[in-house]
């Protein structure tokens, strides 16, 4: 019988296993084939200063196909974001799907190479590298000044490839999604788009609080990354897979960045650091 694994898993991506070190690994399923990345989720919230924190957070690699009868059309149904109590078969080093339930339907959307960055992650991004971070975070508001995301910054300096690692899973930001799913009221889904603009060289990881709001909507619209304002949430929503870049996002569609003493999103006061890479 081969092991399993059950537990509480985000689903970060759908791709072929990521070339690490210069040796392409694609598991028993085979080179071309695709895998979903997963991110297991702690039971509670993970100290970033642990000596096993960074740990919590490794991928591991699911096989994406392969499936048949009602498993194999609840794993086409997955998309990067959502939040799943699988359990997982191992042979041969390689791990599927042997039960699947998604929990939560928050999406995680990935555009490289934007053009018309938002202002909001702009302007940031100036203050940012003017007292020389590398890293840096605000909340972002409505024009009624209701906070409405938390938005991140992450340098890309010449050699890195930040975006990669983060698609990739190897740079973790489920804190900061569950940072903003523990201080909010409610349970709903998020929209967390991850961003690299073609102009400027960081990389933004905005956490949208409402994944059906006029933001969220807006955000996609503009980088052409699914149903947004112009095409209203369909049947066919949460789909709408695409990384295209596309126009200025309109001057209101992130509200105005918070200002608010360098406290960060969500104007906490906890030691959440993002140079931790958690």
């Amino acid at each position: 019988m081969d092991p399993t694994t059950s537990g509480r898993f985000r689903v970060h991506d759908r791709r072929r296993r990521p070339d690490i070190d210069g040796e392409s690994d694609g598991g028993a399923a085979g080179a071309d084939a695709e895998e979903f990345v997963l991110v297991e989720l702690a039971d509670e919230p993970v100290d970033p200063t642990a000596p096993d924190a960074e740990d919590r957070y490794d991928p591991l690699y699911a096989t994406a196909e392969g499936y048949e009868g009602d498993l194999g059309e609840a794993v086409d149904a997955l998309r990067p974001g959502f939040v799943v109590d699988a359990t997982l078969a191992w042979t041969d080093g390689s791990a599927r799907f042997r039960e699947v339930e998604v929990v939560r339907e928050t999406r995680f959307r990935f555009a490289d190479g934007v053009e018309g960055m938002f202002e909001a992650a702009v302007e940031t991004w100036r203050q940012i590298r003017a007292e020389g971070e590398p890293v840096g975070s605000i909340t972002t508001r409505s024009n009624d000044g209701d906070p409405n995301g938390a938005l991140y910054l992450f340098a890309d300096a010449p050699g890195s490839d930040t975006f990669d690692e983060v698609r990739t899973g190897r740079l973790p930001i489920e804190p900061l999604v569950a940072r903003v799913n523990e201080s909010r009221d409610d349970d709903g889904p998020r929209e967390v788009f991850v961003l690299r603009p073609a102009a400027h060289e960081f990389v933004a990881v905005y956490v949208v609080f409402d994944r059906d709001g006029v933001l969220a909507q807006t955000v996609r619209d503009t980088y052409d990354l699914g149903a947004g304002l112009a095409a209203g949430l369909d049947a066919s929503y949460p789909g709408g897979e695409g990384d295209a870049p596309a126009s200025d996002v309109p001057d209101d569609a992130s509200g105005d960045a918070d200002d608010s003493d360098g406290d960060g999103p969500l104007d906490g006061d906890d030691d959440f650091d993002a140079l931790d890479r958690l």
